[in-house]
């Protein structure tokens, strides 16, 4: 009797899972207990054993495939067996099967033969023919706006080309292909914006005639022919972008996914410095993420001295405005300008804002980023000091590191910090992931390489999330103090002055001083006037004497 196999829920979170490696091929005999197959998580890459025994008649996932738990992963059988009804997706024909000769044996083939011409008949789509929507490549995601199409109509795509580049709320990511054949059709041109699942583009065979694809898919006719194939390619493609991996070889030599791949690349780390969790030690993409900061302080150094290179493109010639002539320009909102409006309207008029100013001195601090930065390959600024600071003063102060919910008030008791960075389309904010246990350098050597990412559009979405706590600095600006408005979903931000030289009082007499204003604003639902000084009280005395953050 034949068993279908399905994709196994390995962790508490896992939602799909990539099968990394077959161990078993058609044909094969297959014992209780046998591994079957190497299956990646969103954790880890573990075995999965066999509970059945028989000959493995099918598999429904190749390796380097992903698919949602309880997908069809194989399916366990005698020797022979037919288990068509079964692939035409009978769930329990398999018990049905040794009954062939009892009198409901024409209508159980009735029933399994049904569905096959009704899925016929909903499916229109050529042999071949791929429907690509518009994927969510972040959690907020909503919408995506085609930024540039780097294949055309008629061009021949692989499997892992470039189709377009896709701006979403946070980044402007790459979207690749993970279909081969040939692009027949662009839904979403250029510049234009359309909601997550909609008609992105069509792949198939050269030649195929699509006409009608297109006009029935948005009128919804195919819709929910064409929404299989879109479920299965697409939406795992968007995933595929950010979670999932598939076993490459580098030179032969170093096993790494294309994912880690892109990863290293974007963050300067040589595939050579890290070694890998994964079978056969193949590289994935925990591998780079949880890569220290340390070692890559030196690339995180290329990366930066690699951004003005972007940066020194001509610069758009200015529009001529005539002499006494009304004239305007409008510029579309980009989706980070349209999101940007949206969460910091809705965090000003729904959480009721107050400021705490204070002014520290800097001269002890001044003595000490001097002395720090004469160690060799160590560079330390002083928003470094501060975020060090504020994470420290956050784990005596864990009422600050909160979030407001209608039925009760959330404790972090770990530290995020989100270090705002501006950008050209706005601000993005990427994530210092448990500051409190970073030492300065690594604090520098990561806030380099998120901000120098960040201004190339080259972060990943899930190194925008999961803040508990925002520093703003416009110090390099010459701004001496400034509100910010706070970055829900936490309960305050700290705006950074710039140092100034002034007179200042000590013991008694006037002498020149460096000092700096520290602006703390508080969503008063959760922290109270009295909370959020003693917060500045410690922050003063962390960042005036720095050797106390070592205490």
């Amino acid at each position: 009797m034949a068993i279908k196999v399905t994709m196994p829920r390995l962790s508490d979170t896992m939602t799909e899972g990539t099968v990394a490696t077959w161990l078993k091929k058609v044909g094969d005999k297959i014992s209780e207990g046998d591994i079957l197959a190497e299956i990646e998580t969103d954790k880890a890459t573990m075995e999965f054993e066999s509970f059945n025994e028989g000959t493995l008649l099918h598999i429904g996932i190749q390796a380097g495939e992903t698919a949602p738990v309880d997908s069809l992963l194989a399916i366990i059988g005698n020797e022979g067996e037919d288990i068509s009804a079964l692939l035409a997706g009978g769930d329990a024909p398999a018990a049905e099967a040794p009954k062939a000769e009892s009198k409901e044996t024409p209508a159980a083939e009735e029933k399994t033969e049904t569905p096959a011409p009704a899925a016929k008949a909903a499916t229109e789509l050529p042999k071949g023919v791929i429907v690509v929507t518009m994927p969510r490549l972040s959690d907020t995601m909503t919408e995506g706006t085609v930024a540039t199409w780097l294949k055309k109509i008629g061009d021949a795509v692989a499997e892992g080309d470039i189709l377009a580049e896709i701006e979403t709320d946070k980044a402007t990511m790459e979207f690749e292909s993970f279909n081969a054949g040939t692009l027949l059709y662009i839904g979403i041109q250029e510049g234009n914006t359309a909601p997550v699942d909609s008609l992105l583009a069509i792949i198939g065979p050269a030649g195929t005639d699509i006409s009608g694809i297109a006009d029935n898919y948005t009128a919804g006719g195919t819709a929910t022919a064409s929404a299989p194939a879109t479920e299965e390619k697409a939406a795992p493609a968007a995933e595929k972008a950010t979670e999932t991996v598939a076993e490459t070889s580098n030179g032969g030599r170093i096993l790494a996914s294309p994912l880690a791949k892109k990863i290293a690349s974007d963050k300067g780390i040589q595939l050579t410095q890290v070694k890998g969790s994964g079978e056969n030690g193949r590289i994935v993409k925990s591998d780079i993420e949880n890569f220290t900061p340390a070692a890559q302080a030196q690339p995180a150094a290329t990366a930066t001295t690699a951004a003005p290179k972007a940066d020194a493109a001509p610069a758009a010639p200015k529009v001529f405005v005539p002499a006494g002539e009304v004239f305007t320009e409008e510029i579309k909102n980009s989706q980070m300008r349209k999101i940007i409006a949206k969460r910091l309207a809705e965090s000003l008029f729904t959480a009721p804002h107050y400021n705490l100013v204070i002014e520290v001195s800097m001269d002890d601090a001044m003595a000490s980023r001097a002395t720090i930065n004469t160690v060799p390959d160590t560079k330390v600024s002083f928003n470094d000091m501060v975020i060090k600071a504020c994470a420290l003063a956050l784990k005596k102060h864990p009422k600050i590191n909160s979030q407001w919910k209608e039925d009760a008030i959330i404790i972090n008791h770990h530290v995020n910090i989100g270090v705002a960075v501006a950008v050209e389309d706005g601000l993005v904010v990427p994530v210092l992931k448990f500051t409190d246990a970073m030492s300065l350098s690594q604090i520098g050597a990561s806030v380099r390489d998120l901000a120098g990412r960040a201004k190339n559009k080259k972060l990943g979405p899930q190194e925008m999330e999961g803040s508990t706590f925002t520093v703003s600095n416009l110090g390099m600006f010459g701004i001496t103090e400034f509100n910010s408005i706070i970055n829900q979903p936490n309960s305050a931000i700290l705006s950074v002055g710039a140092i100034v030289e002034k007179p200042v009082v000590k013991n008694g007499q006037i002498v020149v001083g460096n000092t700096m204003m520290l602006s703390l604003a508080c969503d008063h639902r959760t922290i109270d006037g009295a909370t959020g000084a003693q917060f500045l009280q410690t922050l003063k005395q962390y960042i005036e004497s720095p050797v106390t953050m070592l205490a």
